[in-house]
């Protein structure tokens, strides 16, 4: 609060004591001042990136990679960005149009000690921000970040150059879409699909379709504690020595832990194994991870045949 205010308030409580109901003072309010300096045109240049976002990358196939709140604050003139990636990277920037300078100014920091300002301003339609940093091998990295108003979102794209500017690297390209409660869920839809899918391949002797799914690492262990390589369950399908009646999961339910998934089911398994019947049913869990090809099937754990009565 300055002084004149301050003076302004006891000059009026002291005028109302004496001549009360005859006064009408107006004094000036901080929080309205605040406000009206922020209320340019410039000011809300950058007003397209405020909401609350759900973080894709896309040059990972829209990897879901982070949740991002931006608001404004401090009467309307600050844009604040936070951050919180699914690998528990974090981060807070501060954007505010800097009358002065007649330019945008944008403070970054994040919880891993990195410190990053940005300048520049409105081109195209476009808010472009600039910055140079040093490297650890103390040469000058030029950075340009770029946010675009579309009808899905917002896309921010950042490039990189190392030789002043006449060569560029693409750092990050991100879309924002509106956060929605939905998001775990799509994954946790792609997981129990792809699951359902690669039960379904094996009923068949679909070596193709396990191919895929599975990755190159993958391993199983069974309830009485054998283990099958990827290239044992490819060379147990191409066999054909399996005929399956059933292959089919009930009770499934799909965890997401950022990129990674487990399914949980139980499976009924009935057939011939070179011409001898089987017919049981186990408790599974399958634990599939996210790579940049998609979602792919890496553990898998089974319990001993339930007695009939469990199942």
């Amino acid at each position: 609060m300055t002084s004149d205010n301050h003076w302004s308030r006891i000059c009026c409580v002291l005028f109302l004591a004496v001549f009360s109901g005859i006064a009408n003072c107006t004094v000036p309010s901080p929080i309205s001042a605040a406000t009206e300096a922020c209320m340019s045109p410039e000011n809300h240049q950058f007003d397209f990136w405020a909401g609350d976002w759900d973080v894709f990358d896309l040059a990972e196939a829209d990897k879901y990679v982070a949740h991002v709140q931006v608001d404004r604050i401090l009467g309307g003139c600050v844009l604040r960005e936070d951050y919180q990636d699914t690998n528990g990277h974090k981060g807070q920037s501060f954007s505010i149009f800097d009358a002065s300078h007649k330019q945008w100014h944008q403070s970054w920091v994040t919880n891993r000690g990195q410190l990053l300002l940005l300048n520049g301003g409105l081109q195209s339609g476009e808010m472009v921000l600039t910055a140079v940093e040093r490297t650890t091998e103390g040469k000058d990295k030029q950075i340009r970040g770029t946010w675009k108003a579309l009808d899905e979102g917002v896309r921010e794209t950042a490039v990189t150059s190392l030789d002043g500017g006449t060569t560029w690297a693409l750092w990050f390209d991100l879309m924002f879409k509106p956060h929605s409660t939905t998001a775990a869920s799509k994954d946790q839809e792609t997981v129990a699909g792809l699951d359902t899918q690669y039960q379904a391949a094996v009923k068949v002797n679909d070596a193709a379709t396990m191919d895929r799914i599975l990755a190159d690492d993958f391993t199983l262990v069974t309830g009485s504690g054998k283990t099958y390589s990827k290239a044992d369950l490819l060379t147990e399908a191409r066999s054909g020595n399996f005929h399956y009646e059933h292959q089919e999961d009930t009770d499934q339910t799909v965890r997401i832990w950022g990129d990674t998934a487990v399914v949980t089911a139980k499976l009924w398994e009935k057939g011939t194994n070179n011409g001898k019947p089987f017919d049981y049913t186990v408790w599974f869990s399958d634990t599939y991870v996210r790579t940049p090809a998609g979602w792919r099937y890496v553990f898998g754990q089974s319990s001993l045949p339930l007695p009939k009565t469990a199942q």
